[in-house]
């Protein structure tokens, strides 16, 4: 999700297109929050393991 979000982020700050800035900007911070909550062992979504 952190690297989808990056290339829109990329994608759309190069073609001026703000929609796809901010959907990537978006992707970015939720990807962070999932993998500081992951890091830390909290239970997201109801599950520990995600295989």
């Amino acid at each position: 999700m952190i690297i989808l979000g990056l290339i829109l982020l990329l994608i759309g700050w190069l073609a001026n297109i703000s929609i796809l800035t901010t959907i990537g900007i978006i992707l970015i911070v939720i990807g962070v929050v999932l993998w500081i909550l992951g890091a830390t062992g909290r239970a997201v979504g109801g599950r520990k393991v995600w295989y």
